[in-house]
């Protein structure tokens, strides 16, 4: 990703390094000066690597690669900051993936509005065996986002989106409305 930089010097140099026989040999400090140079952004790579993995301080042409590795596809219309934040939170995310609350909280990351997730499913204990089950025995979502201009929804991420954060094989319905 980063490639040799000209005049950039090494933080390590390897030179120095070398044991006293050679400190004063030419030939050798010449290539050993050579190998610096070549070295010397990977090993500013690796000295600053948590600037690099950091949403928050990564080099703009980073995002899409740290968006692969929290498996988050990003939209080039979004400002830098935004894609920083979807970076950020979805690692976050992956912990509530499956539930209303992670559901919501993933397509508020992409859509503008507000979010009603209604599930037919539920779950509760009772000291009574044979007591009514909750919710409905079919499963089933419905999204609902209340946004301001219905027509700027991207309904195919919406729908992509929605998708990969469901309960698995749970069918779903998405509706936009205006708010």
């Amino acid at each position: 990703m980063r490639g040799i930089v000209d005049g950039l010097p090494s933080p390590h140099p390897l030179g120095s390094t070398l044991p006293p026989i050679y400190l004063d040999d030419n030939l050798t400090q010449r290539i050993t000066a050579g190998l610096d140079e070549v070295l010397a952004p990977v090993l500013n790579v690796l000295d600053n690597l948590d600037a690099y993995i950091d949403p928050a301080l990564a080099l703009s042409d980073f995002y899409e690669w740290l968006a692969g590795w929290v498996a988050v596809v990003l939209d080039e219309r979004w400002s830098p900051d935004r894609q920083r934040a979807l970076i950020a939170q979805a690692a976050k995310l992956y912990g509530v993936r499956g539930t209303p609350r992670g559901l919501a909280a993933h397509i508020a990351l992409f859509v503008e509005g507000d979010i009603d997730i209604e599930e037919t499913g539920a779950a509760t204990w009772s000291v009574s065996p044979g007591s009514a089950v909750p919710g409905n025995p079919v499963p089933h979502l419905k999204v609902r986002v209340r946004a301001t201009d219905p027509g700027s929804v991207d309904l195919r991420r919406l729908e992509t989106v929605v998708a990969a954060s469901r309960p698995a094989d749970v069918p779903h319905d998405i509706e936009v409305v205006a708010r």
